[in-house]
């Protein structure tokens, strides 16, 4: 069964903003904010969340940027939906999440050289930075018929 996700990136001035968490071992690796899609929530209202969750910054969903499948170390697999978008300028973060350890903003070749949660954020970084940017309508057309 596929775990279906949602992940941000947001840059700014050449720098993305990520998130310091364990994975569940002792190890500390970088993520996009990222989670999981609950149960009847819309992909967007998801990923606004996960990135007020993870970040306390009210996050605005500019372009789709693509799916990704990950068959991950810990056994289970990953359908990812990645979104490019904004935070508010000036704006500290602030976790709320417990946990996520602290926020940083790190440049490509930072995060190139950090440990990852997952090849996919390192992917995703490179795909917005190749333009990959397609209308949000392809990912949030949400359809409730119960």
């Amino acid at each position: 069964m596929w775990a279906l996700t949602v992940a941000a990136v947001i840059e700014r001035n050449g720098r993305f903003l990520v998130v310091e968490e364990t994975d569940g071992s002792p190890e500390r690796v970088f993520n996009q904010p990222a989670g999981h899609v609950e149960p009847g929530e819309d992909v967007l209202a998801a990923v606004r969340r996960e990135v007020r969750e993870e970040t306390g910054l009210a996050f605005t969903p500019e372009a789709f940027v693509g799916i990704y499948q990950l068959l991950a170390r810990n056994g289970k697999d990953y359908c990812r939906l990645c979104f490019r978008g904004t935070v508010p300028e000036g704006a500290e973060a602030a976790p709320e999440d417990p946990d996520i350890l602290g926020c940083r903003w790190l440049t490509r070749d930072e995060l190139a050289a950090a440990p990852l949660r997952s090849g996919l954020v390192l992917r995703c970084v490179d795909d917005v930075i190749a333009g990959a940017a397609h209308p949000l309508s392809l990912a949030a057309a949400l359809r409730q018929e119960r």
